[in-house]
């Protein structure tokens, strides 16, 4: 069956590229899609140009896209068996990770339903004879690019303001992961979106999305991924000043002081680090713990993560699952290599495991890297895998420093029992995201984004939706009259 959606039809790639989807965890059969190239995101664009344009879309009043929206979340909760599935059989995270990543969609969808874009203010001119309004109106045409970790879940972080705001979109999911994206299209479809408002096209980031952050009938670009692609995109989008809103991951840092809840915060220290194999854009990588109780709590941590079991994503026993591709995970063997060589001390995994059933598959132990420091690579670039370096702090000062030197700025924790030290850190470090004695936590009615090179804008919450809207001031004089600024023929003139 086709798997691009152009202009409200499901066709083939202009050029009959197709590409095979495995699972990472055992390389089984997941399914053919159709392989897209610039012809078919440049018609897609085209489609979503027009149906913005000349199209209801924009105009229909923000009841009926919200009850669309609610439609769609329905569909969503009912068809949760089947998106949990195949949502785990292209990325291999284990299934009850991937549930609850529909729940989150559902509510995202829902969220914005009852998000209206279609405020404004009335401004004060000082006037009685003149109304001043500023109004809200949709950006136009968005492209949508979203990565490979949680594809559903992003897309929904985008497709969701999107509509509700009244645009029309491209959707561009990583090729890797496509066949959650295939599903909501088919859902919008279903639910009565009109033909050119939602538009998905797969393939190479190079060739189908490369269009989306250059062709100057979008408006607007929003990218979920890598630093160095997600400059690329802001580079491209520059020719043509387009919006841009960029989500681009960190290193994140979980700050550990001595009066924490010690089992608690080890806990925690583990899922921040090891959810989802660590390929995570907020997962906290950086372990920055207070001298006094560094032995104890990285010797507990490391025997906790040694008991880590690995598995496919139908596996009951599993508690973490494989890494997306081979090339990742020998960038993530190279990462690890790398640290021990600038002086890392190498205290578990460090190695794809050797366990019977899981050498078809591309997974690797969960690693700690102690002893670093902020001056290491290993500290200061992404793994974006399941591995943790350990550094330590003496005082609060010292403890913000560290965290704060970083090009990143998504995301962190502070754990600790004295809440004015809690809510002091908290104030001084330069991340989008902090969290109090816990850990990934996150919102829809919050805003989600980063500082520093973390990206730019905000997805969730109101400012998400904002992304999505430019303001327009309408200025109207209801007494009009020469301003007699310029001498007339009566005052003067020739």
């Amino acid at each position: 069956m086709p798997t691009l959606f152009i202009d409200g039809q499901w066709i083939r790639a202009a050029a009959g590229g197709t590409r095979e989807i495995r699972c990472p965890a055992d390389q089984s059969f997941v399914a053919i899609v159709d392989e897209a190239g610039a012809i078919d995101t440049v018609a897609a664009i085209d489609a979503a140009r027009r149906a913005f344009d000349t199209g209801d879309w924009p105009a229909t009043p923000f009841t009926a896209r919200a009850a669309l929206l609610h439609r769609v979340a329905d569909q969503i909760e009912a068809s949760s068996v089947e998106i949990s599935r195949a949502e785990s059989l292209d990325t291999g995270k284990r299934l009850v990770e991937s549930e609850y990543d529909v729940v989150d969609v559902a509510r995202c969808f829902r969220y914005f339903a009852g998000l209206s874009a279609s405020g404004g203010r009335v401004v004060d001119t000082g006037n009685p004879g003149a109304i001043s309004r500023v109004v809200q109106e949709p950006v136009g045409v968005c492209g949508l690019i979203t990565p490979w970790n949680y594809p559903l879940l992003q897309a929904s972080w985008k497709v969701a303001p999107a509509l509700a705001a009244g645009n029309t979109f491209v959707l561009k999911p990583s090729e890797l992961t496509p066949s959650t994206s295939i599903i909501l299209m088919r859902i919008l479809q279903e639910c009565g979106l009109p033909a050119g408002v939602g538009n998905l096209v797969l393939g190479a980031g190079a060739t189908a999305g490369a269009p989306l952050a250059e062709h100057p009938n979008i408006d607007l670009v929003s990218f979920t991924g890598g630093l160095v692609t997600g400059r690329r995109v802001m580079a491209a989008a520059a020719a043509t000043v387009k919006k841009v809103a960029l989500e681009l991951g960190g290193k994140n840092p979980n700050i550990v002081f001595a009066d924490a809840d010690r089992a608690a915060a080890l806990d925690n220290a583990l899922t921040a680090v090891f959810l989802h194999s660590g390929q995570v854009c907020s997962a906290g990588a950086r372990l920055i713990i207070e001298e006094s109780i560094r032995d104890e709590f990285v010797d507990d941590l490391v025997r906790r993560a040694n008991r880590i079991v690995l598995g496919g994503p139908f596996d009951p026993l599993a508690q973490a699952g494989t890494l997306i591709s081979r090339a990742h995970r020998d960038k993530v063997d190279a990462y690890v290599e790398a640290g021990i060589a600038e002086g890392a001390v190498l205290r578990c995994g460090g190695r794809a495991p050797d366990d019977l059933g899981l050498d078809a598959g591309w997974f690797y132990r969960p690693t700690v890297l102690d002893r670093c420091h902020s001056s290491m690579g290993c500290v200061q670039d992404e793994s974006f895998g399941p591995v943790l370096t350990v550094e330590t702090f003496r005082g609060e000062d010292e403890a913000v420093a560290i965290a704060n030197d970083t090009i990143y700025g998504l995301a962190g924790a502070i754990w600790t029992s004295d809440a004015s030290r809690a809510q002091r850190v908290a104030g001084r470090l330069r991340l989008g995201t902090v969290w109090i004695n816990d850990y990934h936590p996150y919102l829809p009615q919050a805003e989600w984004g980063g500082f520093k090179q973390s990206g730019v804008g905000r997805e969730l919450g109101p400012t998400g939706l904002g992304e999505y809207v430019e303001l327009k001031h309408i200025y109207q004089n209801v007494n009009p009259a020469p301003s007699g600024w310029f001498a007339t023929d009566e005052t003067g003139g020739d």
